[in-house]
């Protein structure tokens, strides 16, 4: 089976950027379940406050059931996220690796 790179590209409130640096902190601490692999936030290179989710998964099922397996403290955090985020900037992608 493939593995699957899913990530979220957003620019956050300058004003809410310390905030948003806790609050990813704490969920890359907590952000565990079965399937997945790594966890990863970047900021983009000379564009402060543009950063980047990168979820990278074992395979299909581990993606397709990663939203079944959250906690509420996830929950809680990734609420707090989405009110840190302008509005019409976050982008998706989803990867599927090439198998040989």
């Amino acid at each position: 089976m493939s593995r699957v790179i899913f990530s979220i590209r957003y620019q956050v409130f300058p004003e809410r950027r310390q905030e948003y640096l806790d609050v990813v902190r704490e969920l890359k601490n907590i952000i565990k379940t079965e399937g997945l692999e790594s966890y990863s936030v970047f900021e983009q290179k000379n564009k402060p406050n543009n950063f980047e989710e990168v979820y990278l998964f074992r395979n299909e099922e581990a993606f397709e059931n990663f939203d079944d397996n959250q906690d509420e403290r996830i929950d809680i955090l990734m609420t707090k996220l989405s009110d840190m985020i302008k509005e019409q900037t976050t982008q998706y992608t989803t990867l599927l690796e090439v198998n040989n």
